[in-house]
């Protein structure tokens, strides 16, 4: 089945769609960010086709959020970690997870539980505030036009309410 491309959408939420979007990809990341950097152990631990997983880490290698790094010459094979930006991409899933464990949990409860290595503490990720640090909730923050701002697909209405000034 083809997906819809975002690739013109003007929208930062579009754009990530279009890089990590796919079924399976945030699973990927997911497992090369617990430690599975080998082909066949994330085979393995998703349950995954070969081909399905060989093309998802080509995009994911392609769009520069996993690094394939050799470990043998004879014969050729290599291992996956995430670079900057799919180590970044790790808060998000991890907030993917916190909404997962609150609202679609199976019986027995959540399957992980996360530790913070500072100070030691079981925690629930949250989205909070760069400048206060207090969480933000959907009720309490305001998004306004962006420089990157502009009519298109993704965008087009918000744009016009904007420029006329309907809320």
């Amino acid at each position: 089945m083809q997906r819809t491309s975002f690739a013109e959408m003007h929208c930062s939420i579009g754009q990530s769609l279009e890089r990590v979007g796919e079924w399976w990809t945030p699973l990927i990341v997911r497992d090369i960010h617990l430690g599975l950097h080998r082909f066949d152990d994330i085979a393995e631990n998703l349950g995954i086709s070969r081909n399905l997983l060989t093309r998802r880490l080509g995009a994911l290698v392609t769009d520069g959020i996993v690094e394939r790094r050799a470990y043998q010459e004879r014969p050729p094979r290599h291992e996956y970690h995430l670079s900057e930006s799919g180590r970044e991409l790790v808060p998000v899933l991890m907030a993917l997870m916190a909404w997962g464990d609150k609202w679609a949990t199976l019986e027995g409860g959540p399957p992980v539980r996360l530790v913070h290595q500072t100070c030691g503490t079981e925690f629930t990720p949250r989205v909070c505030c760069s400048a206060c640090g207090e969480p933000v909730t959907s009720a309490d923050v305001t998004a306004l036009p962006g420089p990157g701002a502009a009519s298109g697909p993704g965008t087009r209405v918000l744009a016009r309410r904007s420029a006329i000034g309907d809320h």
